[in-house]
């Protein structure tokens, strides 16, 4: 027997007896791991909506196949195959090593395997180290690379916290929301008389609402117009277009128009609009219990100064607290109108983790270059001197 099927029917000796992990199975499409994927998601699995089958396969197949990267897909199962976690991984090349990370690239906020909810509610420190060990004994992949995981997500921890980690480079500004809160407990009411005085300006203009894209052709009229003016806006921030990408724009067209059974759309689009244009827009993924933006921008009309941005935030709050949802985050950064809705911080940590002898090298550059990026994140001073260097070479 190879060393590849004993870990796969758990009886290699580096397997540890103790362990609920029995084997793994490593696949490298997606295809093939459809089935298992949408099993765990219609058990109620532990997992954020960045790790739907539909989001990330759409990603794969527009990015990360561009990018050539290769789907490194771990499952999971115990001693009567039933799929106890699914990691979606993909390979890429970096520092010299075969680097597994998570898919979803940039566009995706939070990371996370899809768990088996009891598995996840009591998975020891040994279950994981038995699973990293098997994972090594394929030498499929050097490292691990895995960024921008959340501590625990709704009621349960995030098992991989169980191994070595530390705090991602960024933050990520969330805003709790309890069941029936008052509006004021989420939007002050200083802060909402301020946007209703900003409001009454665009309310004046014909047509003028809030509402959430729910046909196709709103989709994709309001994308046509978000594709035209971002780019627009980055520039004035003199920051690179990374919609221009290759394959971003087609993944975001995608993910924007699939329809998911709760109703949503893989990204849902909420839009402020009179008769005449857009006016804002902020885009991300919702599954009942939290909405994660993903992108926005607004006019480059006159109606700009109104702030409808913030007004659209308004809006998104009070939709999303109306379905007693519990949580609501601006994505990464701690920009300053995410500051004015999000108070907290969601705690997120990166693991490297290597898996050879070669991976070990990667992965303490690929953690020096973190703790270092975390330390100019959170250092005014640093930060005003990157931001000036960026500034000169844009």
């Amino acid at each position: 027997m190879t060393m590849a099927a004993a870990i796969d029917n758990g009886t290699a000796d580096t397997w540890p007896k103790s362990g609920r992990i029995a084997g793994i199975d490593i696949v490298h499409d997606l295809a093939s791991a459809e089935a298992v994927w949408r099993g765990l998601e219609n058990q109620q699995a532990s997992f954020t909506p960045y790790q739907r089958f539909d989001f990330v396969a759409a990603w794969q197949r527009q990015v990360g196949e561009r990018e050539g990267l290769v789907p490194f897909i771990v499952i999971g199962h115990d001693a009567e195959r039933r799929p106890l976690l699914l990691l979606p991984l993909a390979l890429r090349h970096a520092y010299g090593a075969r680097c597994a990370g998570f898919m979803g690239g940039k566009h995706s906020t939070f990371n996370m395997a899809l768990w088996d909810r009891d598995f996840a509610a009591s998975a020891t420190q040994a279950d994981l180290e038995g699973l990293i060990s098997a994972i090594a004994q394929r030498a499929e992949a050097d490292v691990f690379a895995l960024h921008q995981q959340p501590l625990r997500w709704r009621d349960l921890p995030n098992p991989l916290a169980l191994l070595p980690h530390q705090p991602s480079a960024n933050d990520c500004p969330v805003l709790t929301m309890e069941p029936g809160a008052a509006p004021a407990t989420l939007v002050s009411n200083s802060f909402r008389r301020r946007l209703k005085g900003k409001e009454r300006k665009l309310q004046s203009l014909p047509g003028y609402r809030y509402h959430v894209a729910s046909t196709e052709a709103d989709a994709t009229r309001l994308l046509d117009w978000f594709f035209r003016v971002k780019p627009l806006r980055m520039a004035e921030q003199k920051l690179p277009n990374v919609f221009a990408d290759p394959g971003i724009e087609d993944f975001i067209r995608l993910a924007c128009t699939t329809p998911l059974p709760n109703g949503h759309h893989v990204i849902d689009i909420h839009a402020l609009e009179c008769d005449e244009e857009v006016i804002a827009i902020f885009a991300g993924v919702a599954d009942d219990y939290r909405f994660s933006m993903m992108f926005n921008t607004y006019t480059m009309s006159a109606s700009a100064k109104y702030s409808p941005g913030l007004i659209l935030m308004r809006d998104i709050i009070d939709h999303y607290a109306a379905q007693d949802y519990r949580a609501l985050d601006l994505g990464i950064g701690s920009d300053d109108y995410k500051r004015l809705f999000c108070k907290d911080d969601e705690p997120i940590f990166d693991s490297f983790i290597a898996l050879s002898q070669r991976g070990k090298l990667a992965a303490g550059v690929m953690s020096g270059l973190n703790r270092t990026k975390r330390l100019v994140k959170h250092n005014p001073a640093l930060l005003g001197m990157a931001q000036k260097l960026r500034n000169a070479f844009s």
